[in-house]
């Protein structure tokens, strides 16, 4: 076998959140290591080329990413692959333009710009909480960071908004019934909902029942629930549809509305 880590990605092998289409080559662009996995991220290439379309190609891309335009988490960065993921927010301030990524109902990373303001803080789900050497408390969050000193009431699974500037955590909110959230994986990828209750199942995965605004309900394992916000009231803004899934039909009739109101 092969030595060392895999540096190539066939196109067809890549998530479907991408969007990539088959025949446009053999090859998809890899995402670097970094604070995201690989098939829960997006690499810079595809946002800037495939979705913005501020590139025609990847020279381009390297040429945009070299002049230190573009703000992941408020840090410059330069490589052509980095993980954006859930969550994360890109700034490019040349232009004005500051982004959040989020799913749409369809499981894909959509475009979703947001004001200035709204770029300066992101919130983060917390994956772990540890001592560390010389018993220093610290949580570790689904991006890769390690905050130390956080609050002792912040437990597992609770979200933390975390101001980029200073970084700190400003607020936090921990994950109970009755407040929202969205889905991160799954079947249900992207919903927004309120927590009705949780099921414990010692020895397996936990099932979280969550109830949309159309009064839908649906389940997922503990693992893909991501909690925005206190109440029904969310800390970031949504995505166009607001988290709530159409059926095909009634997306149909959504469409011959629109449709007749441009007429």
């Amino acid at each position: 076998m092969a030595r060392g880590p895999k540096k190539h990605l066939k196109r067809l092998a890549a998530p479907s959140s991408w969007m990539l289409d088959k025949l446009s080559g053999t090859y998809a662009p890899r995402p670097s290591p970094g604070p995201h996995k690989l098939r829960e991220s997006l690499p810079l290439t595809i946002f800037l080329r495939n979705r913005l379309k501020y590139a025609l190609n990847g020279r381009e891309v390297t040429s945009i990413v070299k002049q230190r335009l573009i703000k992941v988490d408020g840090k410059v960065r330069t490589d052509t692959t980095f993980p954006t993921g859930f969550m994360d927010t890109i700034s490019i301030e040349k232009s004005g333009e500051h982004f959040r990524l989020l799913y749409d109902v369809k499981g894909r990373f959509t475009i979703h710009r947001i004001t200035a303001e709204e770029a300066s803080y992101k919130l983060l789900k917390v994956r772990k909480v540890a001592l560390g050497a010389k018993g220093v408390p610290h949580v570790v969050t689904h991006d890769g960071r390690t905050i130390r000193y956080p609050d002792p009431a912040i437990k597992v699974n609770d979200t933390l908004k975390f101001d980029l500037e200073s970084g700190k955590i400003t607020e936090f909110v921990h994950f109970d019934t009755g407040n929202i959230v969205m889905i991160t994986g799954g079947r249900n990828m992207g919903r927004a909902g309120v927590i009705t209750h949780r099921e414990k199942h010692v020895g397996g995965f936990d099932i979280v029942h969550v109830k949309d605004s159309l009064d839908r309900t649906f389940a997922t394992r503990i693992s893909n629930i991501f909690v925005i916000g206190e109440g029904s009231k969310p800390w970031i803004s949504l995505p166009k549809g607001k988290g709530t899934k159409l059926t095909i039909s009634e997306e149909r009739d959504l469409r011959r509305r629109q449709r007749t109101a441009d007429q």
